[in-house]
């Protein structure tokens, strides 16, 4: 007789079908890809060690721990967010700094300053270049290639919506005398530099750039690295100009962070010809041309900042303050007004 006949036979585990077998005996297929359950709880990573980005390389992060410095990757949960040079981070994984290690970044701590660009002015969509400096080293050439104001204003602009300092580097002086050219700034309570090819002069940009992170701007062929050469003892790429075009060959293309001999860091960046000021709020465009901030008369009652008549450089200008240098800055201002959108200030 088979075993399914015996249905009212004895109940015992070797006449049931697969009566050996128990709850012990089933063999359950491991997770296929190999990891933890998820959780939605996150580390807040709040006693990680902290450290410094001192240069990005193709989704590689140089940060500085201590004294050493750490290669890092950023982590996934930090999504879409950006980790650019001078950002204060939070690390976990192999913080050793020996060959092969390799460091997770985890947490951006709050930025301080922010200097941004975008691709031209009427670009919202904005290019993080630098976090946490203190002050802009405007690096312009009195010559080979030409100075060029506007660009120097675009400059200006961004570093005052940053909230850094700027601070102007004439090279090349014995090319040329500046003296013009600065005319362009006279308005500005801006500090200057002179430097010529044969003479940098290290006590006063030491005196400039001691305890600070300087980040520093310039089109490329100005003399920027060779400069920030000269000062960190770095061997960045330094480039000539062009004999047809009149203008320098980008020799740096990424930004990096380098210790000054003597005290304080530069982070330098990329040569670029052109900054867009798209990201900018208008009323920070006033700021960089004229010493104060503020109208001489305050502007009426429901009047926009951007659309207000009564600033300085506008009333020097109209009292002849200023001459042709002061003209040709009411110009560039209301250049950039009109191709950032806003209302033309106009000179009644």
């Amino acid at each position: 007789m088979s075993w399914w006949d015996d249905v009212d036979g004895d109940d015992t585990d070797e006449d049931e079908p697969y009566g050996q077998y128990d709850e012990s005996s089933v063999r359950v297929r491991p997770n296929p890809k190999g990891n933890r359950p998820r959780t939605k709880v996150r580390p807040t990573y709040e006693d990680a060690p902290t450290g410094w980005v001192t240069n990005v390389d193709r989704g590689r992060f140089g940060v500085l721990v201590g004294d050493r410095l750490v290669t890092a990757t950023k982590a996934r949960e930090l999504g879409k967010k950006s980790v650019v040079t001078g950002d204060t981070v939070f690390l976990a994984g192999d913080v050793s700094g020996e060959p092969g290690s390799l460091a997770r970044i985890v947490r951006v701590a709050e930025r301080t300053t922010l200097l941004r660009r975008s691709a031209d002015d009427t670009d919202d969509v904005e290019r993080v270049i630098v976090a946490n400096a203190d002050q802009m080293l405007i690096v312009v050439a009195a010559a080979d290639p030409e100075p060029r104001p506007r660009l120097i204003d675009r400059y200006l602009v961004a570093a005052f919506d940053a909230g850094l300092d700027p601070v102007l580097c004439v090279t090349k002086t014995d090319l040329a005398d500046p003296a013009e050219f600065l005319g362009h700034f006279d308005c500005l309570d801006l500090r200057v530099v002179t430097s010529r090819q044969d003479d940098v002069p290290y006590d006063a940009l030491h005196e400039v750039l001691d305890g600070a992170v300087t980040v520093t701007v310039g089109h490329s062929g100005v003399g920027k690295s060779t400069l920030v050469n000269a000062l960190t003892g770095s061997t960045r790429a330094t480039g000539v100009v062009n004999a047809v075009t009149g203008r320098g060959r980008h020799t740096s293309s990424s930004s990096i962070a380098l210790q000054v001999k003597g005290g304080g860091w530069i982070i330098d960046t990329p040569g670029v010809r052109s900054f867009g000021l798209g990201h900018v709020d208008p009323a920070n465009v006033f700021r960089a041309f004229a010493a104060h901030a503020v109208p001489v008369r305050e502007p009426e009652d429901g009047i926009p900042l951007d659309q207000a008549h009564d600033w300085e450089i506008v009333d020097r200008v109209q009292a002849g303050e200023l001459g042709p240098t002061g003209v040709e800055r009411l110009d560039s201002f209301r250049a950039l007004l009109t191709g950032m959108g806003a209302e033309d200030p106009g000179t009644e």
